[in-house]
């Protein structure tokens, strides 16, 4: 949980701390705020005033600054161009194909000789 003077930022606290913020050593959450691309981390501890050794972590600064409507990336990566999951249909076409007793409309034939085969199979030979 963020500590209570992170929880009260504000936008404009936080676009004051990034005029403040010199460049720093590389990390993989940042923030894009006024065109620079800043830490997400030490960026809010900044903008709050508070420690290094504050208890905020790095998934709790990216949510404070989503929330306020900065670009967020990962590694570089902007999350909002990322690749939408796969639709559910999909997903459930790819398991009928890989199901064997899918892949056409199910036969209770084939059902049915499948289970006496493996009931057969847990009998004590």
């Amino acid at each position: 949980m963020p500590s209570a003077r992170v929880s009260a930022l504000t936008r404009e606290d936080i676009t004051a701390a990034a005029k403040r913020l010199h460049g720093s050593r590389p990390a993989k959450w940042t923030a894009i705020v006024d065109g620079r691309e800043l830490p997400a981390r030490p960026l809010v501890l900044e903008a709050a005033g508070v420690p290094p050794n504050d208890p905020t972590n790095s998934h709790q600064a990216v949510a404070i600054l989503k929330d306020f409507g900065f670009d967020v990336l990962y590694q570089g990566k902007n999350l909002s161009s990322a690749p939408a999951e796969i639709e559910p249909r999909a997903t459930d076409e790819l398991i009928r194909s890989l199901r064997g007793r899918y892949k056409d409309t199910p036969s209770m034939v084939e059902d049915r000789e499948r289970e006496h085969r493996v009931e057969k199979d847990r009998l004590p030979r």
